[in-house]
């Protein structure tokens, strides 16, 4: 057996999976996120902990006969979180989590530096975990004083369940600390941002062994002794893992609490001016690009408080099929927004309400805003030289038949949607853990999911969703003028 643990901004998710690949059992456990200032997001490490001895608990409980058997551990993580621990490897602060911007001060002075783009092939964003420590160089001395290592969530969780210190190439990209062509930690970059090179944990690839499972874990969970644990990776390389995406040409769109669109890389071909991130995947030699919007679903799920009803509810107001695009229009930067702006100050806008305007309208507005936004991350991953032709289409929002529908209409491209069963970050994880362990090829065990319904965009509205676009495009300058 191999387990696949994904760790989640809401919550953690275990699935455990059999040498063929099977999916045997899953469980989850949620926690919350603090937010103690405007910017802020935090979360106690010791939340996610104490989830994984939830999952594993109830996996075990319904499963005791096969749990006993596993053989391999590989753990997914949001990303560029700053966890912090002291030279007893105790917790010094709430981790600064991958949507707290209130380092954007230290990440335009870092991202001016001569070499930092050049070397790590992407922006300095707020949210990478880089200028959240200097940020607490500056206002938390004491604190920074005392740090040891540098973990982003994954890595702590993976310290937790062996003791070792270790990062892999895909979550170390985000920090922006890492030579992403050379696969390495950069000592120039390390040493402009104060930090030591023993500050910062071993890297290893995704699949690679870390260490193995801690004595007493073993002890408490039932299993035997030598259990490994590998690397794992970042959420997003992961996922690409879990749906069979590392080949050159490979994509999917997430239409999650952020949206991604992500294409697969052979090479290392980075264009920080478009925003786009290029990061390491989770195996080696190999890459990925990634256009990121900050709130996809989150959107909805906003929408969905302010009129006091469940966003399920809300998706079917629209319907199943389009008929062209909403007068009104929304700009989705409820927390800023990543790619193409990186701007953390903006802040989203709804426009041309009138008196006649309708749920069903604000519904539709809602989800055409985001289809837009993704629509900006295709222009910047195309100006890197990355075409697609079709993609597959992941997450919560896929569930609705009219934001598919939509978004394919907006991208110009075909969304296949998967066949209901497990794929994603929870599987990826698991997917590491047995190349690692089993030393199998990642190209017969990382499979691509049977595709249930492809969406084709609808033609006799294309035309019309580009003009659309073109206004959304002309709106950002004049919102932002205004902020």
């Amino acid at each position: 057996m191999y387990l696949g643990l994904d760790l989640g901004t809401s919550g953690l998710r275990g699935l455990l999976i059999d040498e063929d690949g099977n999916a045997i059992a899953s469980a989850e456990a949620g926690y919350t996120v603090n937010h103690p200032h405007p910017s802020w997001s935090e979360q106690d490490p010791t939340h996610w902990t104490t989830a994984c001895e939830s999952v594993i608990k109830k996996i075990r409980n319904e499963n005791d006969n096969v749990f006993s058997s596993l053989k391999g551990i590989g753990v997914s993580g949001h990303m560029h979180g700053a966890t912090l621990v002291d030279k007893n490897g105790g917790v010094l602060r709430p981790c600064m989590l991958w949507n707290d911007t209130r380092a954007h001060l230290e990440a335009g002075k870092l991202d001016a530096l001569e070499g930092f783009r050049e070397i790590s092939g992407n922006i300095v964003f707020p949210g990478f975990t880089a200028p959240k420590v200097l940020w607490l160089a500056r206002n938390e001395p004491e604190i920074f004083e005392k740090i040891a290592k540098i973990l982003l969530p994954k890595d702590y969780m993976n310290f937790w369940l062996t003791g070792t210190y270790s990062s892999d190439m895909s979550d170390a990209a985000g920090t922006a600390w890492l030579d992403c062509g050379k696969r390495e930690w950069s000592h120039d970059l390390l040493s402009k941002s104060g930090i030591r090179q023993d500050q910062v944990p071993d890297l290893f690839e995704g699949s690679e062994p870390v260490g193995t499972l801690r004595s007493e874990l073993a002890e408490k969970w039932g299993v035997g002794r030598n259990i490994i644990v590998v690397g794992g990776g970042g959420d997003n390389a992961v996922a690409a893992c879990g749906v069979g995406a590392f080949r050159e040409g490979d994509a999917f769109v997430s239409l999650g609490t952020s949206g991604v669109l992500l294409a697969a890389k052979d090479s290392f071909a980075p264009m920080p001016s478009s925003a786009v991130h290029t990061f390491c995947h989770a195996l080696p030699d190999r890459w990925y690009q990634m256009g990121v919007i900050l709130a996809a679903t989150d959107s909805l799920n906003w929408l969905s408080q302010l009129l006091d009803t469940d966003a399920e509810n809300l998706s079917s107001v629209v319907g199943k099929t389009i008929n062209g695009p909403n007068k009104m229009q929304f700009l989705p930067y409820l927390s800023g927004e990543r790619t193409p702006h990186n701007d953390s100050v903006i802040r989203g806008a709804i426009l041309n309400i009138d008196i006649t305007s309708t749920r069903g309208d604000m519904v539709q507005t809602i989800m055409e805003g985001v289809s837009f936004a993704l629509r900006d991350s295709l222009e910047a991953l195309n100006s890197t030289g990355t075409e697609l032709s079709q993609i597959l289409g992941i997450g919560g929002g896929t569930q609705s038949p009219f934001w598919v529908e939509q978004l394919a209409t907006v991208l110009n491209l075909q969304i296949d949607l998967p066949e209901k069963g497990e794929f994603g970050a929870a599987l990826g994880a698991a997917r590491l853990a047995l190349v690692g362990t089993s030393g199998q090829d990642p190209e017969a065990i990382m499979t691509t999911p049977k595709v249930a319904k492809s969406v084709l965009p609808r033609d006799e509205f294309i035309e019309e969703y580009q003009d659309a676009y073109e206004r959304y495009r002309k709106s950002y300058p004049a919102l932002r003028a205004l902020t």
